[in-house]
């Protein structure tokens, strides 16, 4: 029997930026030659166990990180902000926002094939990143839920402390639907590796893929779709927003450096989920996500303590989470791609350049990003994505890029690779800031974006939710 790839879901691009795909190795065998794939056991319990490591990693992860880092009058608004949104986006998934992502539609967005779930049962199955290997559906159907509702979290940390919870939800709902989805789909949308038999049906296949996909940019598992899409949509809303009440005049320390440490180790084992979980497959790749990921993230930890150490005179505690998050921002986008000494590499520069971003760029620009959104998640994202494309380089240890149609790894050209990478960070750039934008502007001129002075000096837990976090 054939796979009817038509109405198989299919995953995120990860391995393969098909180079070129003409004069390549003879036609493989037709996928009709070949029995109908069964998911393998193990790649399905990895799935799903990834799964649950990403939910780990926002709820409480992220929101015990986040917590910490906030005045004590405010942290039960920002647990609150997270758990709601990544609740609400998880229903908007499974409404529209899987079929939006990741079945065939134009360049920028998907079909409605998927809408309300239609036709998704136990046995549908997804296509992985190797020929004739597939996962359950709903197994990659959960899996992406957790990315769709941990990325619009992460913009909360931008203007926490002062923004309308109601503001909030709508601006999500709206952010999700005209910045997630469309980058979602122009990166991860790809017709799957069966459809690659030879150069004419990769062009065909290649053809139907989403717009970034196309460009040839490579994304392992969110540089561009979660942390640059997310770091910009928080800068545009902390600009408009404003600051916080004597932000600049008052002292506004974490108050719970505990919570921010433990939600900051949650964090860094969830995100072997998010990570390692991209593969999809449970083989000796994945561990090769995984030591990248490890590696990457100690590396930026230590560099950012370091350095730290060395400008102010102290190493602190906050100082090392917030170097390991950056590194595993740095990471994302290049762990399927890159060895573990550019891991490393990788990984040091990451801690310093967001170190540099969090503590010179606010100052000089005066923007009050609360929890510094912008200056890890944006710039971590920009740089791991745009030196995927060099470390990615097998010269430089790294694992290339899989031709689908030769069926080994390709010829690497690594200046074309960057600009694919350029292309990349450009697009969701200059998308998710226009969406965001707009986005901010109808919910500011409808119900308002900010709290009055007087609640925001109360503080937003006992005046918009009614509860106190410590007696």
């Amino acid at each position: 029997m054939r796979i009817d790839l038509a109405s198989t879901s299919v995953p995120r691009w990860s391995r393969a930026a098909l180079l070129t795909l003409g004069a390549l190795a003879p036609v493989v065998a037709s996928a009709a030659d070949a029995a109908p794939p069964v998911p393998n056991k193990g790649d399905t319990a990895w799935v799903l166990i990834s799964t649950v490591l990403v939910i780990m990693m926002t709820i409480p992860g992220l929101a015990l990180f986040y917590g910490g880092l906030v005045r004590s009058k405010n942290v039960l608004s920002v647990l609150m902000q997270v758990f709601v949104v990544f609740s609400l986006m998880c229903l908007l998934w499974a409404i529209y926002g899987y079929s939006l992502a990741f079945t065939q539609g134009s360049d920028f967005l998907g079909g409605l094939d998927r809408l309300f779930m239609q036709g998704m049962t136990g046995d549908s199955i997804a296509a992985t990143f190797s020929k004739g290997v597939v996962i359950p559906e709903l197994a990659y159907f959960v899996f992406q839920a957790t990315f769709a509702a941990i990325t619009p979290c992460l913009i909360v940390g931008a203007f926490a402390e002062r923004m309308k919870f109601s503001a909030m939800l709508v601006f999500m709902v709206l952010w999700f639907s005209f910045s997630y989805l469309p980058i979602a789909h122009m990166v991860w949308f790809w017709a799957g590796p069966d459809a690659y038999t030879s150069a004419d049906a990769g062009a065909a296949a290649t053809a139907t893929a989403g717009f970034l996909f196309q460009k040839g940019a490579l994304d392992f598992a969110g540089g561009t779709v979660v942390h640059i899409n997310a770091g910009i949509a928080g800068l545009v809303g902390c600009l408009l927003i404003g600051k916080r009440t004597g932000y600049g005049k008052v002292a506004m320390p974490p108050h719970n450096l505990p919570f921010m440490m433990i939600g900051a180790s949650l964090l860094w084992v969830g995100w072997f989920g998010f990570n390692v979980g991209s593969n999809l497959e449970a083989n000796g790749f994945a561990g090769m996500v995984f030591a990248n990921t490890l590696l990457a993230t100690a590396a930026a930890a230590l560099s950012w303590m370091f350095a730290e150490w060395i400008s102010r005179g102290t190493p602190t505690m906050l100082g090392a989470a917030s170097g390991a998050v950056a590194g595993l921002v740095a990471i994302t986008p290049a762990c399927g791609f890159v060895g573990p000494m550019g891991a490393i590499v990788l990984g040091l520069i990451a801690g310093v350049l967001c170190l540099v971003a969090v503590s010179k760029l606010k100052t000089l620009f005066g923007y009050d990003d609360s929890l510094d959104v912008f200056g890890v998640h944006c710039v971590g994202g920009i740089l791991g994505a745009v030196l995927t494309g060099v470390f990615a380089d097998p010269a430089l240890g790294g694992a290339g890029v899989y031709d689908y149609v030769a069926n080994k790894v390709g010829d690497f050209d690594m200046g074309a690779q960057v600009i694919a990478q350029l292309w990349g960070v450009g697009t969701t750039i200059v998308w998710s800031g226009i969406v965001s934008l707009v986005a901010y502007k109808l919910v500011d001129l409808t119900i308002g974006l900010r709290v009055s002075e007087d609640v925001e000096r109360e503080g937003l837990d006992t005046t918009l939710h009614g509860e106190r976090a410590y007696d």
